[in-house]
């Protein structure tokens, strides 16, 4: 025990603890100022979930006053967060002993290493993603608004449609794309991670013309930079140019969007396949139909009361058919996944609920419980005596 100890005890150095400290701090105050030219998510996995970071040295000084270049590497959240737990736990090892008095101390630390834990758990477990239903819908898949795919139907069997998906790390590479699956190789002219859509009469010249055909031709895609939270925009909507061939035969260039509903036509021997650009779907082994939703205003505002769906929650695999109302604070928990009343469709047209799974969810709300009871114990032991010696 006694050599175990000393291996520890340069682990468990208070001076290593305030280096850590120092060093998180900045990668906070890094991650913050990142966020104003990256996505909050890529700066969520780029900086706080990775075991190194470059840091670019432009976001710490606006372009217009001045041009830095270059990067620094610096230890990214998964490294820190590791080390802390370590030096806190070989810090109990070292130098802390059980006694009465210093049980206080060892309850608030326990929390923060539960609390670490908890962050570990969400960052690797944890899902989340969006399930979009227009009122009279029935829905089965969520959707990830953080990644998107292309969706390829052969619908020529008359009993099950085939269904193939392209994940977005093939099409942002811009590399040919073929499959054995449908008879077409297709080629990305140009992908745009975030997009806005203009019509024929709002788009420059230089855009006009790209695609030549499909249902979204007549438009045209502009690139932007990606959502950064900062501008209120915490979505990125995809576009890509894209053009299909049948073997040296040209079959058209096509707009893609997430704007675009409608799925498009490629047509190859006289056999019809619907493509599209959508959000990443997860399917579901149950389903929810919104039989109504509803966007209450305070009297005589516009400021909304509640937002609630009514809906119809069907999972055959758990014989559960049932009727749940789901409102602002009071989601539905069914499969071990939370949903919440999020947002809602134009027009009042439907609703978009937020799924969410987290196997730690439960670990935050204990930790903090425990470092509370941890802070009581330990300011209470001394507060009483102190008390008693004034009086």
């Amino acid at each position: 025990m006694m050599k175990i100890r000393k291996l520890l005890k340069p682990v468990a150095s208070l001076r290593l603890t305030v280096v850590i400290f120092a060093l998180s701090i900045f990668l906070i105050f890094a991650g913050t100022l990142a966020q104003v030219h990256s996505g909050i998510w890529t700066v969520v996995d780029q900086y706080f979930r990775s075991i190194i970071v470059s840091i670019d040295l432009q976001i710490f000084v606006p372009k217009d006053v001045a041009t830095i270049p270059g990067a620094i590497w610096f230890p990214g959240g998964l490294t820190l967060g590791v080390a802390m737990l370590i030096n806190l736990v070989a810090a109990h090892t070292v130098r802390f002993k059980l006694r009465k008095k210093r049980i206080g101390i060892i309850l608030t630390h326990l929390g923060v290493i539960l609390l670490l834990v908890g962050e570990f758990v969400t960052g690797f477990a944890a899902k989340e993603g969006n399930m979009t239903i227009r009122e009279g819908e029935t829905v089965n898949f969520v959707e990830d608004i953080r990644s998107s795919e292309i969706s390829i139907v052969d619908q020529s069997d008359p009993v099950d449609d085939l269904v193939v998906v392209i994940p977005e790390r093939f099409i942002e590479t811009g590399e040919v794309i073929s499959n054995s699956l449908f008879p077409f190789r297709i080629e990305v002219t140009e992908w745009m991670a975030n997009s806005q859509m203009l019509g024929p009469m709002q788009a420059p010249e230089s855009r006009k013309g790209i695609a030549d055909s499909g249902v979204a031709s007549e438009l045209a895609a502009m690139p932007l930079p990606r959502a950064n939270g900062v501008d209120g925009s915490t979505v990125d909507a995809p576009s890509a140019y894209v053009t299909f061939f049948d073997g040296e035969t040209r079959l058209g260039s096509y707009l893609l969007s997430v704007y675009v509903d409608q799925p498009q036509r490629v047509e190859v021997d006289g056999r019809t396949y619907l493509v599209s650009l959508r959000f990443a779907r997860t399917y579901k082994p149950y389903s929810l139909h919104l039989i109504d939703f509803k966007h209450d205003l305070f009297t005589g505002t516009q400021m909304a009361r509640n937002y609630s769906s009514d809906v119809q929650l069907v999972d055959t695999t758990r014989n559960v058919d049932r009727e749940v109302l789901i409102y602002m604070n009071h989601p539905l928990r069914h499969a071990g996944e939370t949903f919440y009343q999020a947002s809602f469709l134009r027009g009042d047209a439907g609703t978009v609920l937020q799924v969410v799974k987290n196997p730690g969810w439960l670990i935050p709300y204990l930790s903090c419980s425990i470092v509370t009871l941890g802070m009581l114990i330990h300011f209470g032991m001394r507060l009483v005596p102190a008390t008693g010696r004034r009086s």
